[in-house]
């Protein structure tokens, strides 16, 4: 630039009709200027004259024909860039060099792009959905199975058990009676409502009883001792006539000889061994 200053405030030559540089309100010719505040640029390690434009980044200082990728050597001047180990690079070098790669679509996820993380590998935020629903997880509460993550309504309602009596979803333990799963605290007599896990029961028509429930309302009883016929109790039992008997009740009801196996008459409700119903 030209101006009414006189004379360079460092050699003290005339100015008048050259170019000068102005610094704290001093003018200085073009020469005396840049050799006493020019940069030196990163690439070429000339000093960049006032006449030249300085592109700074963090501190450090280029010429704009030498503002260019590291690797690719395309410049840079005005287009995004990426920074590694003081080393620039364009977004596409930065990108096939270091950045991750979406575990979802294999591809890379951009610098500057949004990406989400989780057990150790990286998505684009627009592939990190349920897999069921689609929906962004975000930071929402997830499930993983198979390498897929779902929204927990989502995997509640594909892979989750829910119970049987109460239909909610059993997160964790549980009781299995006839392929059917419980709750633990839900798994309880259908009688009196003592729970039973860990309990001796028995099952009917798909539901759990205690076994004095079960006993009381659906075991047969002994035509003898009038006690509840059940395969907790012996095991061999006799039938005849809509009547049972425990096998070790089944005697003559004369001489109270046991009649398992052996020939027996009936007179009226009794049972009788051959000599005392012969008698």
């Amino acid at each position: 630039m030209t101006s009414s200053h006189t004379d360079c405030h460092y050699c003290l030559q005339s100015l008048r009709g050259r170019k000068y540089a102005l610094r704290d309100e001093n003018a200085y010719c073009v020469a005396c200027y840049d050799s006493l505040y020019a940069n030196p640029c990163e690439e070429c390690k000339q000093p960049i004259e006032c006449n030249s434009k300085d592109l700074a980044y963090k501190g450090r200082h280029w010429h704009e024909r030498c503002f260019k990728c590291a690797k690719c050597s395309r410049s840079l001047v005005e287009k995004p860039f990426a920074a590694k180990d003081e080393v620039l690079l364009c977004t596409e070098c930065y990108s096939d060099e270091y950045s991750s790669k979406c575990f979802h679509c294999q591809k890379t996820i951009m610098p500057g792009s949004r990406k989400m993380e989780f057990k150790g590998s990286s998505w684009h935020e627009s592939c990190f959905v349920c897999q069921y629903c689609q929906q962004p997880l975000g930071t929402k509460p997830l499930i993983t199975k198979d390498n897929e993550n779902y929204c927990v309504p989502c995997f509640e309602k594909q892979f989750a058990h829910h119970c049987y009596s109460c239909k909610k979803v059993i997160t964790s333990g549980g009781v299995t009676c006839h392929d059917q799963p419980w709750h633990k605290e839900c798994f309880v007599c259908a009688g009196c409502k003592t729970q039973l896990y860990g309990q001796r029961f028995i099952s009917k028509d798909e539901y759990p009883y205690c076994v004095d429930c079960f006993n009381k309302l659906y075991a047969k009883k002994c035509a003898a001792c009038k006690k509840p016929i059940t395969a907790l109790g012996s095991a061999k039992y006799i039938s005849f006539e809509e009547r049972q008997w425990h096998g070790e009740c089944f005697n003559c009801a004369k001489c109270s000889v046991p009649l398992v196996n052996q020939e027996f008459l009936t007179r009226q409700d009794d049972i009788l061994c051959h000599d005392c119903g012969s008698a």
